[in-house]
């Protein structure tokens, strides 16, 4: 009897799935190092950031999407115009650029401002990378 309850114990523990134990707010995908382990750890392209950002904490996708105009223009025009004008997206972002694609709509752009002057430099840069991804 001893032996049964030792192997169903055995059994129980075996059976438990190993959690993750990478500190609160940090995830293997984030990261651009090799684990301690040696296996390579997932980089994300400055694209999948930037798409990362836009559909999330960006709130971006609420007025645009990829191939047509909802509130602001579509991802493909603003691409488009920022590449044929040579426009920089990030300093737009910053709020240190006045509008070329959709002046009209200003207003309503710069309540995320106060969004978008949080992130880093390099997260506007994956923004700009992603939008300019549509580009044609």
């Amino acid at each position: 009897m001893k032996k049964a309850v030792f192997l169903a114990t055995v059994l129980a523990f075996a059976s438990c799935k190993k959690e993750s134990q990478e500190p609160f707010g940090k995830s293997s995908e984030s990261t651009t190092e090799a684990s301690s382990e040696g296996e390579s750890a997932t980089v994300k392209t400055p694209v999948d950031l930037g798409k990362e950002i836009f559909e999330g904490r960006g709130n971006c996708t609420s007025c645009h999407q990829p191939d047509q105009k909802v509130i602001g223009p579509s991802i493909q025009e603003i691409a488009k115009i920022y590449k044929d004008k040579k426009g920089d997206i990030a300093t737009f972002l910053k709020g240190n650029a006045d509008p070329i694609v959709d002046p009209s709509q200003f207003a309503v752009m710069q309540t995320n401002f106060a969004i978008t002057k949080e992130m880093s430099d390099e997260e506007l840069k994956a923004i700009e990378a992603y939008i300019n991804s549509y580009s044609k």
